[in-house]
């Protein structure tokens, strides 16, 4: 029997390459999406979409009502720590408040599955490297903290209404697939800024701190491949559909790159120089973030298949627009 699956932030750079996975495995897809940060060209053609909010209850419940929802896999948030530190109440109001309000609708609709798209930040500054899932969670962020928060939320659910979930704490995504890559706007994200410098849109790449206690002064971040990234929602959403329990997983290829590696790499598959500026520290960054994705590798088989280099080059592959990758023959069949 095909299930369908509610994912919420499905016109997002992740949520959208998940949504293509579920499609290929013969999942049906509804996307929630209210485009304030998705785009509805990067929603596959023939899936259901729904632009609206996920704290609005009508068209929640609405829909909800409508299809016969298995599983919810929830991407909906703000992800920029800089602007969580600048904004901290845009980041409550839409990753706490708007959450809660989502979790009640569910609730009311005896939706039992979810699937919680969380983060790295929520540890903070870790006390040991690799992290592992013991490690304590102190975020240093309001990012970090409202994912956190939500991440108790769907404990206490759990406890009380019995709503199984699976948190997935992953650590910087890269890369590009189905023709679909990283376009923030603004752009905040490493990768895609060094390109920006290589495609000659900017003039210098910034540094923002190298005074970290790391090898180069530079913060030194874990990173994992979009597509990695959405093989592991969908190993997850199999382990519920299967009568698994709540759990929670680190992602990421357990190595970290510091930003001046990163630029490095950048340089040498672009070919074009970066030239760098030096600024002070950004708040709420901790030096290292490096993961260990061990746990998820025994309980759910998962293993990365793509190593930083292909990250990367998929990545610029995207940003020239050298390569639009087809769609598998399940996306062209609900055309």
């Amino acid at each position: 029997m095909e299930k369908t699956i509610l994912v919420t932030g499905g016109a997002g750079y992740i949520g959208s390459i998940t949504v293509r996975r579920l499609l290929e495995e013969g999942y049906n897809v509804i996307v929630l999406d209210n485009l304030s940060r998705g785009h509805i060209e990067s929603v596959p053609a023939g899936v259901e979409f729904i632009e609206g909010d996920i704290a609005d209850e009508e068209k929640v419940e609405s829909l909800l009502k409508k299809y016969s929802i298995s599983s919810v896999i929830h991407f909906a948030a703000y992800a920029y720590v800089g602007e969580s530190v600048e904004n901290p109440s845009l980041y409550f109001e839409n990753n706490i408040k708007k959450g809660l309000i989502f979790l009640e609708i569910l609730k009311r609709n005896n939706i039992k599955k979810i699937i919680f798209s969380s983060s790295c930040a929520t540890y903070g500054i870790p006390e040991s490297i690799p992290i592992t899932e013991k490690e304590k969670q102190k975020p240093i962020n309001p990012y970090g903290l409202t994912k956190l928060l939500f991440e108790k939320a769907l404990q206490s659910y759990d406890e009380s209404f019995g709503l199984k979930y699976v948190i997935v704490r992953y650590f910087n995504a890269a890369g590009a697939a189905y023709g679909i890559g990283e376009d923030h706007q603004p752009e905040t994200h490493l990768i895609p800024l060094v390109f920006q410098v290589a495609l000659g849109k900017a003039e210098y790449m910034q540094i923002n701190g190298v005074d970290y206690p790391t090898e180069d002064g530079t913060c030194v971040r874990d990173y994992i491949h979009v597509l990695d990234l959405a093989e592991a929602h969908l190993l997850a959403l199999e382990y519920l559909e299967n009568g698994g329990v709540s759990e929670e997983f680190n992602l990421g290829l357990g190595k970290g790159y510091s930003v001046r590696q990163i630029i490095d790499l950048c340089q040498e598959i672009t070919s074009h120089p970066i030239p760098i500026k030096i600024s002070k520290r950004r708040t709420g960054d901790p030096a290292y973030l490096v993961a260990s994705a061990e746990k998820i590798k025994k309980e759910l088989g998962w293993q990365a298949k793509y190593a930083m280099k292909d990250m990367i080059q998929s990545a610029w592959d995207w940003h020239r627009g050298d390569v639009l990758l087809e769609m598998k023959s399940v996306e062209k069949g609900k055309k």
